[in-house]
């Protein structure tokens, strides 16, 4: 591809919230001509051209990219990369912002990331992986809780159990790998220390060795105000932290994520993409929980929404594995952003109820509403069509008042079984 290019036929891989809020984020880019989302949802019709191929079928996503003349993929979700969507679009010509099947490994295996981290000399959780239920018992009755039990592969958010209690961690690995709560995800499990202190989410642009910090933010992922209830592909975000600024920022790159890249090198599977690196500020210093290989869902739509610098030419130059780009820069206002989910989420939401309210709370002062489960129904109105439903957003200048605003679009949006945190963003008070 011709790098000077100034128009590009984007094709953005996803339907969900994230995918939302970078396809806003990507249709403000003047060097866009044509932008594609496939499948998106009602609410990136609005940004571009829907196309009714699914996130991981890859073949037909290939294709279409090669018949529509497509300069740039941009995959959201993780499931296609792991699935080897960067290597289809290698083979075929095309250039994909993401990284290849063995270098997303980083997310679709949980022991993988464990194994990298080990061999790089990245602080973690000292963990062991398991491939039969009454041995992984056996350890957590030696071990005691609490204890995390992690699905060893793609579990959408939901294959990570916090256990309390000795009986709670036995229940999630039988649940996991006889009970097959998460398929094939949880035959095998990663079962390790709990970390204590604020978790928070780190993003960086990699190519090979070289990472070049986005920014970061704070998931909420339990279902339950005051972080109770089970975990959730998240439920909230605010960015940016309190208490972990640029500095933080950087120095945690120094010591999570460069030399993961520098191991990837090593293995002969080098990683380029977005690199999202969950961590917990511990007493003794960050701790990385997990790597992901993609932006976060509901991150994303707390931490673009801040950007003022243009996406586009940063996803291109990582598909031309380069990063010679002009610096990723935001504004300095604070973002809350607060999940809608249908009644029932994380285990079987109810779907099919009318949403009210969407354009009355875009209309409010700060407030950008990102749709993640919806649908139209045949009378063309808004309908739930998922477990985690809309994702309202706001700006402002503080975090109390970018609080106050997105409540305020929650308010104005309504729907039989919607449920929602009241303390996204209490923390970062």
């Amino acid at each position: 591809m011709n790098s000077r290019r100034k128009e590009l036929r984007v094709l953005l891989v996803g339907s969900g919230g994230r995918e939302h809020a970078m396809a806003e984020t990507l249709a403000k880019s003047p060097a866009l001509s044509a932008l594609f989302i496939a499948p998106g949802n009602p609410g990136t019709a609005r940004c571009g051209t829907n196309v009714p191929i699914g996130a991981h079928d890859v073949a037909a996503l290939v294709t279409f990219a090669r018949e529509q003349k497509i300069d740039l993929v941009v995959p959201g979700p993780e499931a296609p990369l792991v699935a080897g969507l960067a290597d289809a679009c290698a083979q075929a010509g095309l250039p994909c912002a993401g990284p290849t099947q063995a270098a997303a490994q980083l997310e679709g295996s949980k022991s993988f990331t464990k194994e990298v981290c080990d061999a790089a000399g990245i602080p973690t959780a000292a963990w062991e992986r398991f491939t039969d239920a009454p041995s992984a018992i056996a350890y957590v009755r030696r071990k005691g809780a609490p204890i995390v039990v992690k699905a060893d592969g793609l579990a959408a958010g939901k294959g990570v159990v916090v256990a309390t209690t000795v009986a709670e961690a036995e229940t999630a690995i039988t649940d996991m790998m006889t009970g097959g709560a998460l398929g094939d995800a949880g035959r095998s499990v990663v079962i390790e220390d709990c970390l204590v202190g604020e978790e928070v989410s780190l993003f960086a642009f990699c190519a090979g060795e070289t990472a070049c910090l986005i920014g970061a933010a704070q998931d909420h992922k339990r279902i339950g105000d005051g972080d109770t209830g089970p975990n959730t592909g998240g439920m909230g975000a605010v960015s940016p932290p309190k208490g972990f600024g640029r500095a933080e920022q950087e120095a945690a790159l120094d010591l999570l994520v460069r030399p993961m890249l520098r191991e990837m090198v090593r293995r002969g599977t080098p990683f380029r993409g977005v690199i999202f690196a969950g961590l917990m500020l511990t007493e003794n210093g960050p701790s990385l929980i997990e790597y992901n290989v993609r932006f976060g869902d509901p991150e994303a739509e707390a931490l673009l929404p801040r950007l003022t610098s243009d996406l586009l030419p940063a996803l291109q130059a990582l598909a031309e594995d380069r990063l010679d780009v002009a610096p990723i820069t935001f504004s300095n206002q604070a973002s809350v952003c607060v999940i809608m989910a249908a009644r029932g989420y994380p285990g079987s939401p109810e779907k099919g109820a009318v949403i009210h309210g969407v354009d009355t709370a875009n209309a409010l002062e700060g407030v950008r509403v990102f749709q993640a489960g919806t649908t139209q129904n045949m009378a063309g109105e808004l309908v739930v069509s998922g477990g985690r439903v809309l994702a309202v957003c706001a700006l402002a200048d503080t975090v109390q008042e970018a609080q106050k605003r997105a409540y305020a679009g929650v308010k104005a949006i309504t729907w039989d079984g919607a449920v929602w945190r009241t303390d996204i963003g209490n923390r970062a008070l």
